[in-house]
């Protein structure tokens, strides 16, 4: 069982972006995008924008920039390029844009991940924290390590989070 020191007040939805990093996938092969967007949606959230990035550090940076300029949006959720391979680029160009990091996230992601993956999980370089007011979480491009960061830790705890920012 879960333990909320304050619970959330119903009703909040929260309106969110789904940028997967990938040089390969297309709208019809991103299993963890959609994934994201169906678990988004079955939360009552809406996914007021989508895209494909090329894992490039630059393209990255331009969504996040495009991002924090939309009204409508209060959280990105990117999946893939965390890992440590050449072309995986998302947890730097990320990392180097956060205002206010949320180390916890990571850092219970991995513990997570641990449990289903074993030692492999210390490869992952997922990442959250905010960006001119805008909630940004980095996640694996594995639709199962999706499924993980948002049933676990980003859906738990997303309204919470938002109504920080609005403070």
């Amino acid at each position: 069982m879960t333990h909320q020191p304050h619970p959330d007040i119903p009703g909040l939805t929260v309106s969110c972006a789904v940028i997967t990093v990938s040089d390969t996938r297309s709208p019809e092969t991103d299993k963890s995008g959609r994934r994201i967007e169906q678990l988004l949606v079955a939360a009552r959230h809406t996914v007021g924008f989508y895209a494909i990035v090329k894992d490039e550090p630059e393209q990255i940076r331009s969504q996040i920039e495009s991002f924090s300029q939309r009204v409508n949006l209060d959280v990105a959720i990117f999946n893939g390029g965390t890992g440590i391979a050449p072309r995986d680029t998302t947890y730097d160009a990320i990392a180097s844009l956060l205002e206010k990091t949320l180390p916890g996230f990571g850092e219970l992601f991995r513990y997570l991940s641990y449990q289903d993956i074993g030692s492999r999980a210390i490869a992952s370089r997922a990442i959250a924290g905010v960006y001119q007011g805008k909630l940004i979480f980095s996640l694996p491009g594995s639709t199962n390590a999706v499924q993980l960061a948002m049933e676990k830790l980003i859906l738990p705890e997303l309204t919470h989070l938002v109504r920080q920012l609005r403070k």
